[in-house]
């Protein structure tokens, strides 16, 4: 017997996520083959399963965690929580005084060092300990503006999950070798980092807090793009889709007497060299991290996902 909540909220994620029709086969083959086999792993857990979801810029993390929790949610009446690095992100605040105190080019969010994990490491502790009435609240940053969202805005996770969704482009990613800094990898390293202090900060994280909060995953699925190529395209027609979302939005403080807020949308110049934060992680995972993720999800140059 067809369970129709499930049909219909399944579509209305096609829609929101303006998918192809195309997509139903990914979503049969590939997304509900998945999702039953997390379920069937939270049934032998006597604590929530925790669940890495790793892709680069671009390779639709968002969409699978969404797919994923719907499908755990309604199909198999698995409560699940879902929580991305982008929302811990530190506040434009804390980084500017990151960007003054440690390394200039901390301003920009992204790489690690820039998200608050103690924040990250609050919520999780608060949905593992969570019962049947509680509400968790789940932070919420807004890319548009750069900033975190404040804390009466941020949604509520009711009750007791069985399965925690954190997705994120750098997660689960290992420190590189030292001696693999000491060449900048493209002209932002080296302009703007032509000593090295940016990226060797950036490694020092990976190798103590980002380890001790990704030691916490249980299970780790690697979205695979074909190419570091795909990724700048991919990460581009995100950012086109962001401006054209905002550009049709309601403007914020309309009707109540206050001026709206500055978007912070990026051009492709601009872009171009925010992807140059995160070149060196991304080459590095892309080429390691295939052989220990516990699921390999990979992608071709047309963003189809091929299985693993």
């Amino acid at each position: 017997m067809p369970n129709t909540d499930t049909d219909d909220a399944l579509e209305a994620l096609m829609n929101q996520h303006q998918l192809p029709p195309e997509y139903r086969r990914t979503l049969r083959d590939v997304l509900e083959p998945l999702a039953l086999s997390l379920y069937q792993a939270s049934r032998h857990s006597d604590t929530p399963l925790v669940v890495g979801i790793h892709g680069a810029q671009g390779t639709g993390k968002s969409t699978l965690t969404d797919f994923l929790r719907v499908l755990l949610a309604y199909r198999y009446k698995c409560p699940t929580a879902s929580l991305s690095l982008d929302d811990i992100y530190c506040t434009r605040e804390h980084r500017m005084k990151l960007a003054e105190e440690v390394h200039p080019l901390l301003i920009t969010r992204g790489v690690p060092g820039t998200h608050d994990l103690m924040l990250g490491t609050r919520v999780i502790d608060a949905l593992i300990k969570a019962n049947a009435g509680s509400r968790t609240a789940m932070p919420t940053f807004n890319k548009a503006l750069d900033d975190r969202e404040p804390e009466e805005n941020w949604p509520l996770f009711i009750g007791h999950p069985e399965i925690i969704l954190l997705e994120g482009w750098c997660l689960g990613a290992l420190p590189e070798p030292d001696e693999a800094l000491a060449r900048p990898l493209n002209a932002l390293e080296e302009n703007d980092d032509s000593d090295g202090r940016w990226r060797t900060y950036v490694n020092d994280q990976l190798r103590g807090p980002y380890k001790t909060f990704f030691d916490r995953l249980d299970l780790l699925i690697m979205l695979k793009a074909p190419s570091m190529e795909a990724v700048k395209r991919w990460r581009a027609e995100q950012e086109r889709k962001l401006a054209d979302r905002y550009q049709n939005a309601p403007k914020a403080g309309e009707n109540v007497g206050r001026p709206a807020p500055e978007v912070r949308i990026m051009g492709e110049q601009e872009l171009d060299r925010f992807i140059m934060h995160y070149e060196r992680i991304t080459r590095h995972c892309l080429a390691e991290m295939p052989e220990r993720a516990d699921v390999l999800l990979e992608l071709d140059e047309e963003h189809n996902l091929t299985g693993g």
